[in-house]
């Protein structure tokens, strides 16, 4: 099942991207920087703001919380941004993700462009992006708490534009 996230999930969606993206990214970035983000972007104070201001999708697996996803509202432009997707190792391949994604972009009315961008880039999130329809823009440099790596840019067209 796909839902809104609460704010009784706050302390769930902490550990979920704990777990995440400590897998993820232990082998990329040091821990110290690791540990940085997730008390910037995963406070309560912080998870409350996005529950105000995005979208926050949750996936259950009986009645438990196994991942998450956030996105953006459509701007001006017909844009908008998934900028969190955390799935705990063991639901990888299940089609929470999938089911995620596809609830989020059901979301999106009006817009034109969903944008995901992955730090390291990591393969299997890479991979899994590509499945679901994204397409590899860019790839450049950056600094993550400080340290260089390497993100990639995707994009999902939600709807194709009209040619004018």
């Amino acid at each position: 099942m796909i839902r809104l996230m609460t704010p009784n999930d706050i302390n769930t969606v902490r550990q979920i991207a704990e777990i995440s993206r400590r897998r993820s990214y232990e082998e990329i970035l040091p821990a110290q920087a690791l540990e940085s983000s997730l008390n910037r972007d995963y406070s309560p104070q912080m998870l409350m703001k996005r529950m105000e201001k995005t979208t926050m999708l949750i996936a259950e697996h009986e009645g438990k919380p196994v991942g998450f996803a956030n996105f953006t509202r459509v701007d001006e432009d017909g844009d908008a941004e998934l900028t969190a997707f955390h799935l705990l190792p063991q639901y990888a391949g299940t089609g929470f993700g999938d089911r995620l994604i596809e609830a989020g972009v059901a979301g999106l009315e009006g817009g034109l462009r969903l944008f995901a961008y992955v730090e390291g880039p990591i393969s299997e999130a890479c991979t899994f992006f590509e499945g679901c329809g994204f397409e590899l823009v860019d790839e450049f440099e950056e600094l993550f708490e400080g340290y260089p790596t390497l993100t990639a840019q995707y994009v999902h067209y939600l709807k194709t534009p009209a040619l004018v």
